[in-house]
């Protein structure tokens, strides 16, 4: 009986494994599939890219003694020089060539550094995979090179390294007339194994640079992300790590004037992440991984771009390689819609004229023109209210003791006369919004960094360098930051002077008092502001006196 028992559970689970099978067992290809989720699941609960190494310690050695202890590939053109580490493979070495650091020295803009002095920042990609025991390239890896020894335009240059599971890792390198790197990574499988790998690209910076420190400019990690915008703090990823998905975009690190990018393969989802660990980073990794077969080879392509942050090349490669919203590499703000076509009117008359300075001018003049109707009739009211002064001055004296009774009836008078008392804000407010922009052009754009207007002003984006405080330069001493209250500020204090006189003074003598010293309180604010800014503040104004005293005398022919 027992041996029946037996025989039947035997036959019975016979008869359900093989019912499984047929009917319930996933195909070889379901079965792949479901590995391979469970393998990016596995990753994306594991680290997102190689993981920092928390205890390298950095070096006291000088960048050109760092240079010097790996194998290296130079690459130039006409923009950049510099040199890739064989060790790790990275990106650590490039220098602007047609940027100084400061107007009146000869030293060049140094943007990336090797990894282990303490300014290091450096860009690195490749693969990594899930796959248990294999071997991938690392920031250790000494690579090989294949042919061409130096990257130019016309010369791009091949890396290899094989693991010990027969497994060639391949890097092709090219390089454009600019400032974009070209990056192709290879997977080469001669094993009789399938991997699966996850293409990776990172930016690392081992401290934090100085920085403008406005809050009218971002500096630091920056992404966009499916149409969306990230801007983070340096401070901000030392607190909480950011990290978000993605099926396009581009992500890197800026600076006031310059930007260290990667646009990861295209089409292919992708996690960004932005943390801290002793160093800052700023990376990809692909969300699904590529197979490698027995005999197989895989590749892909990113594209890496260290630029100047030139308003024509950011566009034009936003442009020609179709990378979503790159041209945000440049900080325009939230006046967008104003700021950037600012920009291109003075650069538009820069090309005419040969000077952003005159440039700016020949631009103050257009917007001039563009409000006449609104400043003409803000003169006109203005106008009126200083014809009216002699009876707004009698009402005064009839109505002292009672305010309520003298506000109705210079409000009457008003209403009467057809007076807007607040007409005279309309040519400020408008100001406004456009003197932001061009302080956001002025501040942000490269274009203007070290461009000289005529005699002493050197620089348009840096504050005019004269002080009223040593006679412009004439006594032999140097004043105090704080002190240097230069002449084109003055100037600007001076025409805002004389226009207040051609307003009528306001009817309380406390707002009268503090509009006397208003000219002097802008002069003071404004001195440190760019030289450009001054001199569009000081034309504005001088064009401003001509048309208000041009409206004024005609309208006191009228009256006579």
């Amino acid at each position: 009986m027992e041996l029946k028992n037996i025989i039947a559970a035997v036959t019975l689970s016979i008869a359900i494994i093989v019912f499984y099978t047929l009917f319930f067992q996933p195909s070889p290809e379901e079965l792949n599939k479901m590995r391979a989720q469970k393998e990016k699941k596995e990753l994306a609960q594991s680290s997102d890219a190689p993981s920092l190494d928390e205890t390298e310690s950095l070096t006291k050695l000088s960048r050109k003694e760092a240079l010097a202890q790996n194998e290296r590939i130079f690459f130039e053109n006409e923009n950049i020089i510099g040199s890739i580490s064989l060790k790790g493979a990275s990106i650590d070495d490039l220098i602007f060539k047609n940027y100084k650091i400061e107007l009146d020295q000869k030293e060049k803009v140094i943007l990336l550094n090797p990894r282990k002095i303490q300014n290091g920042y450096y860009v690195e990609s490749g693969f990594v995979s899930n796959s248990q025991n294999i071997q991938v390239p690392n920031s250790s890896t000494i690579w090989k090179v294949d042919g061409n020894d130096k990257l130019t335009k016309n010369n791009p240059v091949k890396l290899l390294w094989s693991n010990k599971q027969g497994i060639t890792f391949e890097k092709n390198i090219s390089l454009d007339d600019q400032f974009l790197f070209t990056v192709t990574e290879k997977v080469i499988n001669l094993s009789d194994k399938t991997y699966n790998f996850y293409s990776y690209g990172q930016i690392v910076r081992n401290k934090k640079p100085e920085i403008s420190g406005f809050y009218i400019l971002h500096e630091g990690p920056i992404a966009t992300l499916d149409d969306q915008l990230i801007e983070e703090d340096y401070d901000d990823i030392q607190d909480e790590k950011f990290s978000k998905n993605a099926s396009k975009g581009w992500l890197g690190i800026g600076d006031k004037y310059w930007i260290t990018s990667i646009v990861p393969p295209r089409d292919k989802d992708f996690k960004t992440t932005f943390d801290y660990k002793n160093k800052f980073r700023v990376n990809y990794i692909s969300s699904e991984g590529i197979q490698a077969g027995p005999n197989d080879t895989i590749e892909e392509e990113i594209q890496i771009i260290v630029a100047a942050k030139k308003v024509s090349t950011i566009d034009g490669y936003a442009e020609s390689l179709k990378i979503d919203k790159f041209d945000l590499a440049i900080d325009w703000g939230m006046m967008y819609f104003l700021t950037k076509p600012l920009f291109f009117a003075i650069d538009y008359f820069f090309k005419l004229v040969g000077n952003y300075g005159v440039a700016i001018i020949l631009v103050t003049v257009c917007i001039r023109l563009l409000f006449f109707p609104l400043a003409s009739f803000s003169f006109r009211s203005m106008g009126k209210m200083k014809l009216l002064q002699p009876e707004m001055t009698r009402l005064k004296e009839l109505h002292k003791e009672d305010k309520m009774k003298l506000q109705q009836e210079m409000m009457a008078l008003y209403k009467r006369e057809g007076v807007n008392p607040m007409s005279g804000c309309l040519p400020i407010l408008v100001q406004i919004p456009v003197f932001f922009a061009l302080y956001k052009v002025l501040f942000v754009t490269i274009e203007m960094r070290h461009m000289p207007f005529y005699g002493w002003i050197h620089d348009l984006s840096a504050k005019d360098p004269t002080s009223l405080f040593n006679l412009f330069g004439l006594l032999p001493y140097d004043v105090p930051s704080f002190l240097v209250i230069g002449a084109w500020p003055i100037a600007m204090g001076v025409s805002m002077w004389i226009q207040q006189k051609l307003n009528p003074a306001p009817p309380d003598p406390m707002q009268a008092k503090i509009f006397m010293f208003f000219p002097i309180f802008l002069t003071v604010l404004l001195a440190p502001f760019p030289a450009g800014l001054v001199i569009y503040w000081t034309f504005n104004n001088i064009l401003t006196l001509i048309q208000q005293f041009y409206i004024q005398r005609k309208m006191s022919v009228k009256t006579k």
